[in-house]
């Protein structure tokens, strides 16, 4: 089922923020985009509350302008190859998270057979949010579904049972709860696009807001 509009009025009002104790790491400086600090917590940041899914009817679709349209359950989506990858994350409120390490299916796999015809996608989730990317942002290596992280399921405050991870870009890319992608022939803004963010998050540009 997709659902392409946020149902927030205010999203500046709706951002929760929990679990961040505000323990700050010493690792490689180096490692840190402009203006980030590094964190050893795993700060809890949505637009809304957690939504809560039985797996039973859980699925997983791509669709809009492709050759094919496909979907998975949350079973067969289990049977797909699967990706062990660790990745630093930069989140736009300006942490950052060294070495995570996530299980999932990468999108390159998913894209397999379905022919895209255009060069944007819309991630969509349950609870109505929305993230807007290039396509070439989510294929090469660059992007997965997670359904484990650190060796367990997502929890759902993370995003679980299954989110987008993009760890190339500021985290609000890495759609929690997400639930397909629609591909798209023209760029169309998503949740934070619409309100204030930079349509693209590049960390090391620092392309946060609008006008970055």
């Amino acid at each position: 089922m997709e659902r392409l509009d946020s149902g927030v009025d205010n999203p500046l009002m709706s951002l929760i923020s929990r679990g961040f104790s505000g323990r700050r790491g010493s690792g490689d400086p180096s490692r840190l985009p402009p203006g980030q600090y590094e964190t050893r917590d795993f700060p809890v940041l949505s637009a809304g509350p957690t939504p809560r899914v039985s797996l039973d009817n859980w699925t997983f679709d791509i669709v809009g302008a492709v050759g094919q349209e496909r979907g998975w359950t949350w079973n067969e989506l289990q049977e797909l190859p699967r990706e062990l990858v660790t990745r630093d994350i930069h989140c736009v409120t300006k942490w950052s998270k060294f070495d995570t390490t996530w299980t999932g299916v990468s999108v390159d796999r998913l894209l397999e057979g379905v022919e895209p015809a255009g060069g944007f996608v819309v991630a969509y989730s349950d609870g109505g949010y929305t993230t807007n990317l290039a396509l070439e942002d989510v294929t090469g290596g660059k992007a997965w579904v997670a359904y484990e992280y650190e060796g367990e399921p997502v929890e759902p405050e993370h995003g679980g049972p299954a989110r987008l991870l993009v760890p190339h870009l500021y985290f609000w890319k890495s759609a929690k709860w997400v639930r397909g992608l629609k591909v798209i022939e023209q760029d169309s803004p998503g949740f934070w696009e619409r309100n204030g963010y930079n349509n693209h998050g590049d960390p090391w540009k620092e392309e946060r807001y609008w006008g970055d």
